[in-house]
């Protein structure tokens, strides 16, 4: 099966699910995400709620609590809230220094950092470093559970480039529930080459934390974390799509160039995002960071784990004109443009350099088959355990890791997105072919198509215990996942 097929049946096999999304909801103080003066975050100042949706909650920086330069010191703490997705309907959540998502964890590289998390579930948990290239003892995998009550501190110097990361539990068979309640958060890294770009980037106003989900509201606005059967053999799947925490929500824009920084935080569903006029917009960054030149395009696929910064252009709208980004036509979040004309920004045709890795140099190739279904699904043939290392690498070198995705069954079999723990990955070919323009970045989350081939290449330079699975946490929680080992 081709490319192109393969996206016609991911295209299909979702299409019905994502129809779900129609569900008319509009909410009024939707998922109140506050500030430190108790005021809701978003650019929108006058309270004025407009029909079809609500003002999109900007989620708050955390606070640097070190004077000292070059060091950040965070205060994080897991607990349980309540959240009205929809106005006067309480729903139980989990959220980070608040009801349900986190703060945006912002750090520059070079800096070292200690962040301090705090367990106030009634159940352990711990936190994941997503993409952040860190040694094992610190990215907060199955290992490093935090009991309630306790407090984990972990510390590490930021050695990557600019990118957008986040962070959310990663216990064992508890993950899936854990995200799906509301446990996750950005974080970003800055550095010099991505500061002197000509890019928008102030925080909230130009520069927009977009954190995607799907969710299955009852009719009294409630969510609960039960399995079916089609849960457990294609990830859980809801109807109603959250961003930023709320329901059909609408940002007010200028007329001029924003960035949008999109996270697909949802458990399984693999978003195909564009925009109601089908207007073109620019690529500049991929999970790991800036890629070398921005990539034009109309439309973009984020499977669960993935991150993207685009550049969306609103300068040919006139005052009040309005546009909707959609999954596959279903339209979810609203762009008001406003007569405000903003300074602007010209994209540069050189975001960064990238060294490629030579794959000469690589001293294995290990090979990762997903195969199985529902509660069978696997990696290699193997379930997850926890007491067997089912890979030992050596530092400092490089290796070339074949993910191929053998699943069959319904319609063909389905997609799974591939993470590993710890590094960042150069995607080399996919089936043979060059990979698109923007995978040509670097990736930690890679999606993989029914039975297709991708070969990527990494250099591993954290020694400790990581973990690679499937990003769809159900597969993730029922055991298709493994651990390595840098020594």
């Amino acid at each position: 099966m081709d490319r192109y097929n393969r996206r016609k049946f991911l295209s299909y096999s979702l299409k019905g699910a994502a129809g779900l999304a129609a569900i008319s909801l509009v909410p009024v103080g939707v998922n109140k995400i506050f500030n430190n003066n108790g005021m809701m975050n978003g650019n929108d100042s006058s309270g004025v709620v407009f029909s079809g949706g609500t003002p999109l909650p900007i989620p708050p920086l955390l606070k640097n609590t070190s004077s000292v330069p070059r060091r950040a010191e965070f205060q994080l703490s897991a607990g349980m809230g309540k959240t009205e997705f929809i106005e006067g309907k309480e729903t139980d959540t989990y959220g980070y220094n608040g009801n349900y998502l986190g703060p945006v964890i912002r750090v520059r590289k070079g800096d070292e950092v200690s962040i301090k998390v705090e367990n106030n579930l009634n159940e352990e948990t711990t936190v994941h470093w997503h993409g952040l290239e860190v040694d094992g003892e610190n990215d907060g995998g199955p290992h490093s559970r935090i009991m309630p009550g306790e407090t984990w501190n972990p510390k590490f110097t930021i050695t990557q480039p600019a990118s957008t990361l986040w962070f959310h539990p990663h216990l064992l068979h508890k993950t899936g529930e854990q995200v799906y309640k509301g446990l996750a958060g950005l974080f970003y890294v800055d550095d010099d080459v991505s500061d002197n770009l000509n890019l928008p980037n102030e925080y909230g106003v130009n520069d927009i934390p977009l954190v995607i989900q799907d969710k299955k509201l009852d009719a009294n606005g409630r969510f609960e974390y039960r399995l079916g059967m089609h849960d457990v053999m294609m990830g859980l799947q809801g109807g109603t799509i959250l961003v930023n925490g709320a329901v059909n929500p609408y940002l007010k824009v200028p007329r001029g160039k924003m960035r949008f920084r999109l996270l697909n935080g949802s458990n399984a569903r693999i978003y195909e995002l564009l925009f109601s006029n089908n207007q073109n917009f620019y690529q500049v960054a991929s999970d790991g960071g800036l890629l070398e030149q921005p990539v034009e395009m109309t439309k973009l696929v984020l499977s669960p784990g993935e991150r993207a910064e685009i550049i969306v252009d609103f300068s040919m709208f006139k005052d009040g004109d309005s546009v909707e980004l959609t999954n596959q036509g279903t339209e979810f979040m609203k762009f008001m443009v406003t007569g405000k004309k903003q300074e602007d920004f010209n994209i540069p045709n050189q975001l960064s350099k990238i060294e490629r890795i030579d794959s000469s140099k690589a001293v294995k190739t290990r090979k990762f088959i997903f195969q199985g279904m529902g509660s069978n699904v696997n990696i290699n043939g193997k379930q997850m355990d926890m007491d067997r290392m089912d890979e030992y690498l050596t530092l400092n070198t490089t290796e070339i890791w074949e993910i191929s995705n053998e699943s069959t069954g319904m319609m063909g079999g389905m997609a799974h997105p591939f993470h590993a723990h710890g590094i960042q990955f150069q995607i080399l070919d996919r089936d043979g072919k060059q990979p698109p323009a923007n995978e040509s970045g670097w990736k930690d989350t890679i999606l993989v198509y029914p039975g297709e081939k991708v070969r990527a290449i990494a250099t591993f330079k954290y020694t400790g215990i990581f973990m690679y699975h499937c990003h769809i946490l159900e597969h993730e929680d029922a055991g298709m996942m493994g651990q390595f080992k840098v020594e």
